[in-house]
């Protein structure tokens, strides 16, 4: 640039050109800023809740909770020794395999230590690693988890969300949407709904024991019992044994996991009986007065083939009445003789067989029921499934049927969902009776009625017969299918009971099924004690009238002293005295953290009660 003492002019010329135009800039960038209104704050999304599923009285059957994956950076810990000593107690992990774990992933930049740990595990942690000035070498991931109160009660009817948040079975999937619904268009968090089912817990618990009690005598493979309200549809109990911890489900077996009512198919045997017997008076092809000839076996020949289908003893002259009394075989297949295939299976799928219910549940098995023109079609068909057999039904779909016999022909759509309210407690939906075509005319069903109390007070159910209240029956023992040969199988037998009542005006249906006991297998033995002692449970428990005993009309709900619902408003409530079960609701409280510690009732509090409440104040509850 500089030559004996003189200045180029056209370095010079340059250098002034670049300061003029960085300056012009550094000015025009200034003058955007301070004369341009800054944009506004990006608003803060509020994160979605998921609802909870409560059962029809508000109980709370699984409610949002927050849960934390814990990491760190194993090559920012310089003594692994000194940070697992610190959070091996808090996270409940050994200190050996909390090193073992950052030594063998010294070299990553990131391990998870532990996953899943609750919101006081959490709080530990943070403050643990704070104090000890691992702050910045730790992580927690938050995610929305799941807390099921009453853990393994209707296990299989609520179902569980995984660790994405999404359900996997039972409600919490079928009606994912509702729960968790998806944000809307113009990117609003929308809450998630809160599903009301139709189980009344309590009932469900005592209604629990006694499948635990028949699955030890039976020593069977499973239970499955529904109760359902013969009017409205709505299933007030959901059993099926064996079940899982909804909170543990990871560790529970397929089968604890698996919905049977809904899913699996099995012949019915005798019970199927009521179908039948009801299809032939309402189609003419019989009549209550036709008396049938039971010698031991039905036997017929056609074509080249010979049809056998044998009876448990030789009943003499029958009616109907006494067919379904004795459960007698023979006469039901001289019975199906008078009527045509297809009105006869006409009158099946009115019922609802060989199609999924249509509940709000998902994996609903159709079952299988079979048309002339199927393949396996034969001349026996038709008596068979006359008697329950070459026919497969679920639990549900039993329950389903029964509703036409209990409603003067008319079915009933079953439902397990009661009511829905959104996140603030506003009811969106309520549920009313879903009336399906007629099926029978009523006269048909009084009778079939009449048959089922016959069978309770004299008959193969006898044994569930309650005295003081008019209870209808039908018991069915059948054989299991045995997978290894295709054939029947000598040893397992499904044995399940149906039961009506009152038979005057019918309230309740009651189906339970006992598959694989040992020993004892015979219906009538063992399914009809547990149907007297599940419908006495189910009659004290709502009320009802029994023999010459008074009883007192009430609207369906009892008002008890401190049971009333907790509202937080302006001040801290007192917590003292209050249950684990009444302060769940509080869970759902978006500005205020909730903090249990224990079990049964409040001890002590923080803070005080009548201290103002304020928004994302945290409120800590002692229970013993």
């Amino acid at each position: 640039m500089q030559v004996n003492g003189y200045i180029k002019k056209a370095p010079l010329i340059f250098l002034i050109v670049c300061a003029v135009l960085f300056s012009s800039y550094v000015i025009v960038e200034y003058g955007f800023f301070a004369f341009t209104e800054p944009p506004s704050p990006m608003a803060e999304q509020s994160e979605i809740q998921r609802g909870s599923i409560l059962d029809r009285n508000g109980k709370a059957l699984a409610v949002p909770a927050a849960f934390y994956h814990f990491g760190a950076s194993p090559q920012s810990i310089k003594d692994k020794a000194e940070f697992a000593h610190i959070i091996s107690p808090i996270i409940n992990e050994s200190e050996s395999s909390i090193i073992e774990l950052l030594e063998k992933s010294e070299n990553s930049s990131f391990v998870y230590i532990k996953k899943k740990i609750d919101s006081n595990s959490y709080d530990e942690l943070k403050k643990a690693c704070k104090r000890n000035g691992y702050s910045a070498v730790v992580k927690f991931d938050k995610l929305q988890g799941r807390v099921y109160p009453e853990n393994e009660l209707a296990s299989q009817l609520i179902g569980f969300v995984g660790a994405d948040g999404q359900g996997l079975a039972g409600i919490e999937y079928s009606m994912q949407d509702t729960l968790f619904p998806a944000e809307s268009e113009n990117g609003t968090a929308i809450q998630g709904k809160n599903i009301y089912l139709t189980i009344d817990a309590n009932l469900q618990t005592n209604l629990e024991k006694i499948a635990h009690e028949a699955m030890d005598e039976t020593q069977a493979e499973s239970i499955m019992l529904i109760a359902a309200e013969a009017k409205t549809g709505e299933v007030l109990s959901y059993i099926s044994l064996p079940s899982a911890n909804l909170n543990d489900f990871s560790s529970a077996s397929k089968t604890e996991l698996k919905n049977k009512p809904a899913s699996d198919s099995y012949e019915p045997g005798s019970v199927f009986k009521i179908f039948s017997v009801a299809s032939f008076l309402d189609t003419d092809s019989i009549t209550t007065r036709d008396i049938f000839l039971c010698d031991g076996i039905f036997s017929k020949k056609v074509g080249r083939e010979t049809i056998k289908i044998t009876c448990l003893d030789h009943h003499g002259w029958e009616t109907a009445r006494e067919a379904l009394k004795y459960s007698c075989n023979d006469a039901l297949a001289q019975m199906s003789e008078k009527i045509d295939s297809e009105p006869f299976l006409a009158k099946l799928h009115q019922l609802g067989f060989g199609e999924k219910p249509g509940t709000e549940i998902s994996g609903e098995t159709p079952g299988v029921l079979r048309h002339p023109n199927d393949r396996l079609w034969s001349a026996r068909s038709k008596p068979t499934i006359a008697i329950g057999q070459e026919i497969t039904v679920s639990a549900l779909q039993m329950v389903q049927a029964a509703t036409a016999i209990a409603n003067g022909g008319i079915p009933v759509q079953l439902s397990f969902v009661s009511k829905i309210t959104d996140f603030e407690g506003k009811e969106e939906y309520i549920h009313s009776p879903v009336l399906k075509n007629r099926v029978f005319q009523k006269a048909t069903t009084d009778y079939i009625l009449e048959c089922m109390e016959t069978v309770a007070t004299s008959g193969t159910g006898h044994r569930a017969d309650l005295k003081d209240v008019s209870l209808g029956v039908k018991t069915g023992t059948a054989q299991m299918a045995d997978p290894a040969t295709g054939a029947y199988s000598k040893t397992d037998f499904v044995s399940n009971c149906m039961a009506i009542f009152p038979i005057e005006n019918p309230e309740i249906i009651l189906y339970i099924v006992i598959e694989k006991a040992k020993g004892e297998t015979y219906a009538g033995r063992i399914v009809a004690p547990v149907i007297a002692k599940a419908a006495d449970v189910i009659i004290d428990h709502l009320g009802m009238a029994r023999g010459k005993a008074s009883s007192l009309a009430h609207p369906g709900s009892v008002s008890i002293a401190g049971t009333e619902p907790i509202v937080l408003k302006d001040t801290v409530p007192d917590f003292r005295g209050v249950s684990k079960r009444q302060l769940l609701p509080l869970l759902n409280y978006r500005n205020i953290t909730i903090k249990i510690n224990g079990d049964g009732w409040v001890k002590s509090q923080e803070p005080a009660p009548g201290t103002p409440l304020t928004e994302n104040m945290e409120i800590e509850l002692y229970l013993e």
